[in-house]
């Protein structure tokens, strides 16, 4: 396999479920919309994104290839995964008290 998919298999294989989520993120709560929460909805996707990338190349240089050669991916992929889902969820969290309208 060509050494660039195999690093990045594990997001080339997350991408439409990583999409959906995204597009879950970006479309709810529905209020309030503005030029504030796009930005802020922006970096948190690109972070998330990163943060997911950055854990699948330390998961697949940490793990011990005494286990086989499918094991590096394996455990990226567990690991980019769960980093993916704890960005959007901490992000969800704060964009509630970091958003939210006076009054």
């Amino acid at each position: 396999m060509n050494p660039l998919v195999e690093l990045n298999l594990t997001l080339i294989l997350f991408l439409p479920w990583f999409a959906i989520l995204a597009t879950l993120y970006w479309l709810f709560p529905r209020q309030p919309r503005g030029a504030a929460r796009l930005a802020y909805d922006l970096v948190t996707l690109a972070l998330a994104v990163g943060a997911f990338l950055w854990s699948v190349h330390w998961a697949i240089g940490y793990a011990d290839p005494g286990y086989g050669r499918l094991w590096p991916q394996i455990l990226a992929t567990a690991v980019g995964y769960g980093v993916f889902l704890a960005a959007l969820a901490v992000a969800f969290a704060v964009r509630r008290v970091v958003l939210r309208r006076p009054g």
